[in-house]
């Protein structure tokens, strides 16, 4: 190639706004991978495909480098700047290093699109873009203006909405091609649609979705639909782009896409190629009489056709019939190819990963399809499924819903529709964020109620200051984790990348509302819900000591077994100690309300009131007394009487709880060096009985004023200005006796409230030096514990509310349901995919303790009184109240007894089985010991909810359908199956799944981080409800079930991308073993041959 040096001279001094790109680059040849010289500075100029050297910026050219035939190298890693041009014609390789890594990145962009297969790209572009343009000004001439009545006062167009009915999608439509023209005449076409929008008001072409890719055909039928949720911003001017790819490279078992922008084509190296494209309007779809359009797919060049596509719009109310043949005929001839894709929370849905955990999930399926296990429908009537009522309670819970739509053949030759729904929650951090302000609350309530013990000898309060002051520490923290909750923005969930950060320790990982609504010809709609979320558990503190299980039983050996320098009480009695403290709190501001009310009523003289507040009273007060009644309070406050400095401390008198706190005492002399007590002392000098009238006081008050107000109702009935005495009040001494009822009641009132506030004082500082003893004796493992407890609590009752809320809406119209809620309780059935080695075995110890924490929370029912409906929480660590608020005209649909603020019970069990290959390795080599108490417990607790389902609910209260299983039939086969104790018995999930479904319960599904053995799990479980309660054609079964796993239904994703975070990964080979991980799954002992196999491999390769 011939040039003239005079023209590239000049064209090299032109000014700086002439050339693509300059700047200074350091430049050597490579031959191989040595430099021939040490790299040069020199100024760089680039224009087109001509790169021209220069020793600086007014120098002359020494060096034209022409851009053809030759590639870039650019080196990933963050800390290198250095690229290199490689050439085909074998001359050496160019070495150019930049000053920084964004001017590396950037020299790199632009010499890569420098020569001309670069420029034929953009021409390509361009002429797609002038296409388009075409088709706009063809459809707008047609149309001249908009409606006047489009437009409004500023001039601005308006766009026509899309009717719909309240909470439906507000655009669904299935897609076919037919006549698909491939590149060579044998090539069998393996194709998929990729879905774009092109917004009216911006004129932006966004990627939306794409189908699954259906294999060796050049007429697909596409399972996968597309639908727009509620919100979406679509109108009948919106343009939808479909464009046809063939799938070339299926080595890597998945589709490679460009993370090129919209407008630009994907390059030639993605495994791809682009067949053909079409537009169409929304509104012509819509509009269209036969609710079908079809279109003809075009080249890039807008010249040559390569077949057609039909659009069919979709209503899950109607149904469509046609083409059964077509696709049952070619069944065997299209081939679905199946995608293992990753978890995208922030546009889709769950999906799976690894070949070994789909082998053993759908041995589950085939297992269970023997059986002929029928599950319950969620949904019973069609306001369940779509009433207006209900949309403001469910979206201040739901949020980013995500929806994808399929059609399946059943096996009576009919198409069923499945609507999948995949929706964030804002419970995710509006739950932790209460609890932790609960916490706070009752910290600093319990660090007061040790400040408030009073002096104590020096022992004691040096204990006391040591504890406040690790309880301080543990307030900061509780209160600046709910600060930085307070700052989150963004996304409603936590992501698994997510999970070892310490501000987002409460939260719950990936939690999600699962959705399956099934639109059957024959069948009522149904609705199949699932929550998904990872594993309750602290990462942020790690395993490395196990789970809090094993930690919890570790700790309180410790406690009984080291010696402390304090008094050892049982968990029973602290439990006891922080009910008492709680009732306290609880009762004493009502009694003194109520006594309040009463001296109103006797001030305005009204008997009915006096009656009722006097009613209220007498419950209240009768409820603070017999909180006392109890040995620890007497025997706590001998305790505390022995801490006070001065106390002399002779020999002690025989415990009277001996028997069940532990061994006889041993006292010393001196206060500090007082041992740890494994009883609770009693001291000759104390006198029991001082007690005993404080506290009986209370109840002698109470009767006084009771005795006066019957006094003073029965002067009034009768109209006696005096009469006689009554003969209980004789003790009582009424100031006046024929006076105003004011004047008498108000001395017993206050003798009443004083009596009340002494046993108040004594048992507070009672329970509270109880309380010192607790966090004393384990310091500062107590408090972490503690800790560590909140953390998995908090994230296990996330869900639960979440589930709780879901269910009570989609049952609200069925009564047997509300009804076994408020007599029995709710079943909450726990689905675990962990195995039992390394990090997770620590995780199924804190899932475990989380989700046995869940029996102490409590759901009560209320009326909303605003347009707030997220759910208050209210209680202490050992008990919760859980109130979740409806709308007025969905609360009246409740049993009175609900309404009436009846508090539900939830009974919440675990069946866990693990079944990725380490699994293999712990049922190998470790120890699933774990694994099968976990299954046993659980077991008994689901077996102690059907005796009291039984004793409690009438025989027809389960549908008709389910008569055909027996559930004490099922119980004894989940029973059964436990004590086999087999490998990876994934048979316990689907039995338990069973029970829990026909018990009206709520189903979750747990692994790590509820991705892939979450996904599968769920996935499998849709697809065999189809099966099963649906007539899904068999052929078609693992068809249905690649295509709810497909990744590429979920969109246009890079490969390396990583889809919960965002972030772009370098692209890196996936590694290939000569033996597959899933044949370990065959037996045990492959796992030997191939660690030695593999490693014989690695040793040739690097020899």
């Amino acid at each position: 190639m011939r040039f003239n040096a005079k023209d590239l001279a000049l064209l090299a001094k032109r000014p700086s706004g002439c050339f693509d790109k300059e700047g200074k680059l350091k430049i050597c040849r490579l031959v191989g991978d040595e430099k021939l010289i040490e790299p040069r500075e020199r100024w760089c100029r680039l224009k087109g495909n001509l790169l021209f050297l220069m020793k600086n910026k007014s120098s002359e050219a020494s060096e034209v480098v022409i851009l053809e035939r030759c590639w870039v190298v650019e080196f990933r890693s963050k800390t290198d700047v250095s690229i290199i041009l490689k050439f085909q014609s074998g001359e050496p390789d160019l070495y150019l290093e930049a000053a920084s890594k964004p001017d590396c990145e950037a020299w790199a962009v632009a010499l890569g699109e420098a020569n001309s297969e670069g420029l034929r790209i953009k021409i390509q572009q361009l002429r797609r873009l002038i296409m388009e343009i075409k088709e706009e000004r063809a459809s707008d001439e047609a149309r001249q203006f908009l409606p006047s009545s489009q437009v409004d006062s500023l001039g601005e167009p308006q766009f026509t909405s899309i009717q719909r009915i309240a909470n439906e999608p507000k655009l669904e439509f299935s897609l076919a091609c037919k006549g698909l023209v491939a590149a060579t005449r044998d090539r069998k076409l393996n194709t998929f649609i990729q879905v774009s929008v092109v917004h009216p008001a911006e004129h932006i072409l966004t990627r939306y979705s794409s189908t699954e890719i259906v294999e060796g055909t050049r007429d697909p039928l596409f399972l996968t639909g597309v639908t727009f949720p509620p919100e979406y911003p679509i109108y009948e001017e919106t343009k939808i782009k479909l464009t046809v790819y063939d799938v070339k490279d299926k080595s890597q078992g998945t589709v490679r896409t460009s993370v090129l922008p919209d407008h630009k084509e994907p390059r030639a190296d993605v495994g791809r190629s682009f067949l053909g494209c079409t537009t169409f309007r929304v509104g012509d779809l819509v509009k269209s009489k036969e609710q079908q359009l079809t279109l003809t797919l075009r080249t890039s060049d807008g010249g040559k056709t390569v077949g057609t596509i039909e659009v069919n719009l979709v209503k899950m109310g109607e149904f469509e019939d046609g083409q059964m043949g077509h696709i049952t005929t070619d069944a065997q001839d299209q081939k679905f190819l199946c995608f293992l894709p990753l978890k995208s929370c922030s546009c889709g849905f769950l999906s799976a990963t690894c070949a070994h955990n789909t082998e053993n999930l759908e041995r589950m399926a085939d297992r269970r399809a023997k059986e002929e296990c029928a599950l319950v429908r969620e949904c019973t009537t069609p306001e369940g499924l779509s009433g207006k009522d209900n949309l403001p309670s469910l979206n201040a819970v739901l949020k980013n819903p995500i929806c994808k739509l399929y059609r399946f053949p059943t096996s009576d030759n009919k198409w069923m529709r499945i609507r999948e729904q995949m929706a964030e929650t804002t419970l995710s951090f509006h739950v932790p964020k209460e609890l932790i302000n609960l916490h706070i609350k009752e910290d600093m309530r319990r660090n007061q109620e040790l400040k408030d013990l009073g002096e104590l000898a020096p022992h004691w309060d040096n204990m006391r200051k040591s504890v406040i002051a690790h309880c301080d520490q543990m307030l900061s923290m509780y209160q600046d984790t709910l600060a930085e909750l307070g700052k989150h923005t963004g996304s409603s969930f936590k992501s698994s990348c997510s999970k070892g950060e310490k501000t987002l320790e409460f939260i719950p990982i990936n939690l999600h509302l699962q959705r399956m609504h099934v639109h059957s010809p024959r069948l009522k709609d149904a609705l199949y819900d699932v929550i998904t979320v990872g594993a309750p558990a602290a990462h942020f503190q790690g395993f490395k000591n196990g789970g809090l299980r094993k930690l919890l039983s570790k700790f309180e050996a410790e406690r009984r077994n080291t010696g402390y320098q304090c008094i050892y009480y049982s968990p029973e009695n602290t439990a006891k100690a922080k009910e008492v403290l709680s009732n306290i709190n609880h009762l004493q501001p009502l009694i003194s309300s109520h006594a309040d009310l009463l001296l109103n009523s006797a001030s305005q003289h009204s008997p009915d009131s006096l009656k009722n507040s006097l009613k209220m009273l007498s419950e209240k007060t009768e409820l603070f007394v017999h909180a006392f009644k109890d040995q620890l309070v007497r025997s706590a406050l001998l305790a505390l009487y022995t801490a006070r400095p001065g106390c002399v401390i002779k020999k002690p008198a025989v415990p009277r709880n001996s028997a069940e706190e532990g061994d006889d005492l041993k006292h010393q002399d001196h206060p500090s060096q007082i041992k740890r007590q494994d009883s609770i002392p009693h001291h000759s000098e104390y006198d029991e009985e001082e007690w005993d009238r404080v506290w009986a006081n209370v109840g002698k008050s109470l009767n006084c004023v009771i005795a006066m107000v019957d006094r003073l109702l029965e002067k009034d009935s009768s109209k006696i200005k005096e009469g006689e005495n009554d003969p209980s009040a004789a003790d009582c001494k009424v100031l006046h006796a024929g006076g105003d009822w004011y004047e008498q009641l108000y001395p017993l009132v206050i003798t009443l409230k004083d009596c009340m506030g002494e046993v108040v004082t004594r048992a507070k500082q009672s329970m509270a030096f109880v309380l010192l003893q607790e966090l004393a004796c384990g310091l500062p493992q107590c408090l972490m514990l503690t800790l560590r407890r909140d953390i998995v609590f908090s994230q296990a009752l996330a869900g639960l509310v979440c589930g709780f809320i879901i269910k009570l809406h989609t049952s609200l119209h069925d009564q047997g349901f509300l009804q076994q809620l408020h007599t029995v309780g709710l079943l909450v059935q726990y689905e675990g995919l962990l195995s039992t080695y390394s990090e997770e075995a620590g995780m199924l110890e804190d899932m475990a303790v989380g989700i046995s924490d869940l029996q102490k929370v409590m759901f009560k029912v209320i009326e909303a009184k605003s347009e707030d409906f997220l759910p208050i929480i209210t209680g202490r660590r050992e008990h919760y109240v859980i109130e979740v608020q409806l709308p007025a005209k969905m609360f009246e649909l409740l049993p009175q007894e609900i309404k009436e603020g009846k508090l539900l019970r939830m009974y919440p069990v675990l069946f866990n089985v693990g079944i990725n290959e380490q699994q293999t390795l712990a049922e190998r080599f470790g120890d699933t010991t774990l694994q099968e108490n976990i299954n046993q417990e659980n077991l008994e607790l689901l077996k102690e909810y059907y005796n009291l389902f039984t004793e409690k609910m009438p025989p027809d209260c389960l549908p008709h359908f389910q008569e055909q299983n027996d559930l004490k039939g099922l119980l004894e086969n989940l029973h059964q199956n436990i004590q086999a104790k087999r490998r990876k018995n994934v048979e316990i999930m689907w039995l338990a799944a069973t029970i829990c479904r026909k018990l009206n319960g709520v189903r979750f599904t747990c692994c790590k981080s509820a991705k892939d053995r979450t996904s599968m799990s769920v996935t499998l479980e849709q697809c065999s409800i189809l099966r099963d309660e649906h007539q899904l054609h068999k052929d078609f079964f693992i068809r249905a079930l690649d295509c709810m796993r497909s990744r590429q239904t979920q969109g246009a994703l890079n490969e390396s991308d990583d889809p919960e975070t965002g972030c772009l990964t370098d692209n890196k080979p996936t590694s290939r073993h000569f033996y597959p991980v899933a044949l370990l799954l065959v037996s045990s002992h492959l796992l030997v041959v191939w660690l030695i196999l593999s490693l014989a491999l690695l040793l040739a390769k690097y020899q």
